[in-house]
């Protein structure tokens, strides 16, 4: 669906496509134990999260140079604005690099190539938001912190990710009190596969504008009057909770329920090599599963405008939500 929308929960690392991987495997000279990109997406089933970030730190292997990165970057945005996504707020994970020897220079550098040229080579504006894996130590995401500072001008704002359950945010409070000091913005994934508690935790503990995931907060009616209410962003990704199990069929996604209680909701891909989709794939499922109105996802795209980090450019938000406005459906 090419309406206009800007995608603000995409994992970058997880947009490697078997083909690429492959290709940079062959660069590298890294050894995959697939025998070619059929038998790798056979691989693409997933029990639940934990399944899923196995086979996605497995990969990673093939992630090594400035150039692996700017292609990955290159070939997300080729695909994103093809899908209508104006606007790109883009996770990275630099411990998952940093701990097999890649250096977050290497990383931010390689990324910030394409993103530098991404307006002009394919229409799309970009920022970078790095994230700590939830499942390593504070003092992991500290140091990690602490190496971002000579590319914080790369770097719009940071995030939490990975394994949820066992990981309550308030584990973090240090170094995103850290972050607010350096003036970084913040968001975090909760209400995945972890409790309600988890996005109220993430709200007062870390201070964060935005969650990612969210999708448990219908649990709990305070919440969500509260998210109404203070217009809290929720970065959902239904194609994600479906093939990660949060969700038993995309017919049963609280999605439509979530914007009749008057949440900001916008839809996402998270790691769309990994989850059958990318962003326009994900409104065309949404749009089938759940009966949505034309006008229900001229909601959407106006809120992924209305949630992104462009306070420091309204006249852009306002140009793109223009253009969401115009769109007509086909």
């Amino acid at each position: 669906m090419s309406l206009p929308k800007a995608e603000l929960h995409l994992h970058i690392e997880g947009t490697l496509e078997p083909e690429l991987a492959f290709a940079l495997a062959a660069r590298n000279g890294v050894s995959l134990p697939y025998a070619d990109t059929d038998e790798l997406r056979k691989a693409y089933r997933f029990e639940d999260l934990q399944s899923f970030l196995n086979l996605y730190y497995e990969l990673m292997a093939v992630l090594r140079t400035e150039d692996d990165f700017a292609d990955l970057v290159d070939a997300y945005l080729a695909r994103a604005a093809a899908q209508g996504v104006r606007h790109a707020e883009i996770f990275f994970d630099p411990q998952a690099h940093i701990s097999r020897g890649v250096g977050i220079g290497t990383v931010v550098e390689g990324l910030g190539r394409a993103l530098d040229r991404s307006e002009a080579v394919h229409g799309v504006s970009t920022q970078l938001i790095m994230c700590f894996l939830r499942d390593e130590s504070a003092e992991s995401a500290m140091e990690t912190l602490q190496a971002a500072k000579p590319y914080l001008d790369r770097i719009v704002g940071v995030g939490i990710d990975s394994a949820e359950v066992g990981h309550p945010p308030r584990k973090f409070r240090e170094v995103y009190e850290a972050a607010a000091a350096l003036g970084l913005r913040r968001v975090a994934h909760a209400g995945e596969e972890g409790p309600p508690a988890y996005i109220v935790e993430a709200l007062d503990v870390l201070g964060v504008e935005r969650i990612d995931h969210g999708l448990r907060c219908m649990e709990d009616p305070g919440l969500v009057e509260r998210l109404v209410r203070d217009r809290v962003p929720l970065t959902l990704c239904p194609l994600s909770n479906v093939r990660l199990r949060a969700v038993g069929f995309l017919e049963e996604h609280p999605l439509a329920a979530m914007l009749d209680a008057g949440l900001l909701c916008t839809v996402n891909s998270d790691d769309p090599a990994y989850f059958g989709g990318y962003v326009g794939d994900n409104f065309d499922a949404v749009r089938r599963a759940l009966g949505l109105s034309q006008e229900r996802l001229r909601e959407l795209a106006r809120n992924s405008f209305l949630a992104a980090f462009l306070e420091g450019d309204e006249e852009r938000r306002g140009r793109y939500i223009d253009e969401v406005e115009a769109y007509e459906f086909g």
